[in-house]
């Protein structure tokens, strides 16, 4: 049987106006691009350092 990969749940709570340029694009990486928007992507160390750059901008959930 195949394992189950680990995912994350991730909504986006607040906008990207007036932020670093940087922040917006992350937000766009993560497919997030309007607020209240959720994602379920796959737990790895390169979404979870996204996440973390952006983490004032989204609501996470394991």
């Amino acid at each position: 049987m195949p394992e189950q990969k680990k995912t994350v749940k991730v909504t986006q709570t607040g906008s990207p106006i007036g932020r670093k340029p940087g922040q917006k694009e992350t937000l766009i990486g993560l497919g997030l691009n309007k607020r209240h928007r959720t994602r379920e992507l796959e737990d790895t160390p390169a979404v979870r350092g996204m996440i973390r750059k952006v983490a004032h901008l989204v609501r996470v959930e394991d």
